[in-house]
């Protein structure tokens, strides 16, 4: 079995956000135990596998993913990464469509190397802020929402650019705070290149910190697309790896657009 590490929403290698990807054949997916034991052995924020279906269905890959310690409902680099590998091998050609815990999802190709994903749109609703999340942070949010289900994160507004880049949390303390992790926003401090920053933190499911998390942009973009006026935007996710993604909001489906580069393949030695 072939396995790969693909970093995701960036043209550049060591840039963005690495992803696992691992695809089998047809007879479907081993049992969950492999499939975590392999996570964990990668240690990356995820780790995805996928295996073709039958023609004349409605999805033409079943997606799973996983990180070090438990399986999610929803990764956006991790779709973007293994929708690059079935294009970069050949195995795929045009819109891919995936069936995953959060629903169908699709992949379409550029002539630029650069994919679109179509995902569900978070439902954002305004919370309360919690206690202790302004210490756990190190800032004090501006408004907090619950971003749904499947992403499962709390939306942190801050006040300025500098408060989201600055932030140092304790993470022991996030861990409790939400189902998945926080996301920390703020406008960016000038309009150029991206329109929004946010850090993604996920001490819950085993990531301190993720580099550049796609799922997360389905929440990023309603939100800045009502206080901003618009649906297309680009935001910047300021980890130390650092990635963009664009966004279009189409109303119950949000489209996030990037590039991805694989950086290592090989061969899995140990199968299930």
């Amino acid at each position: 079995m072939r396995i790969r590490t693909v970093d995701a929403f960036t043209d550049r290698p060591f840039t963005g956000n690495p992803a696992g990807v691992l695809l089998f054949g047809p007879e479907g997916f081993p049992e969950d135990a492999f499939l975590q034991r392999v996570a964990a052995e990668l240690n990356l924020s995820e780790t995805a596998f996928a295996h073709p279906l039958p023609p004349g269905g409605d999805a033409d890959w079943a997606l799973r993913w996983f990180t070090p310690v438990t399986e999610v409902d929803m990764c956006g680099h991790a779709t973007l990464a293994t929708a690059h590998v079935l294009h970069t091998t050949g195995a795929a050609t045009g819109t891919v469509r995936f069936t995953a815990r959060c629903g169908t999802l699709t992949s379409t190709a550029h002539p630029d190397g650069s994919l679109t994903l179509d995902f569900p749109t978070a439902p954002l609703s305004p919370e309360r802020v919690p206690d202790g999340l302004a210490e756990a942070l190190g800032a004090e949010p501006v408004s907090v929402h619950d971003t749904g289900a499947h992403v499962g994160d709390l939306l942190v507004e801050l006040k300025d650019e500098a408060a989201v880049r600055g932030l140092a949390p304790d993470f022991a303390a996030l861990a409790g705070l939400s189902r998945r992790g926080v996301i920390a926003t703020a406008a960016a401090a000038t309009m150029g290149a991206y329109d929004y920053v946010s850090r993604g933190f996920f001490p819950a499911v085993g990531i301190d910190e993720d580099p550049v998390t796609g799922s997360a942009h389905t929440a990023l973009a309603p939100f800045w697309s009502a206080r901003l006026g618009r649906d297309e935007l680009t935001g910047l996710q300021a980890s130390a790896r650092s990635g963009l993604v664009r966004t279009s909001l189409r109303g119950a489906r949000t489209l996030l657009t990037g590039s991805a580069v694989t950086v290592v393949e090989g061969e899995l030695l140990v199968g299930p």
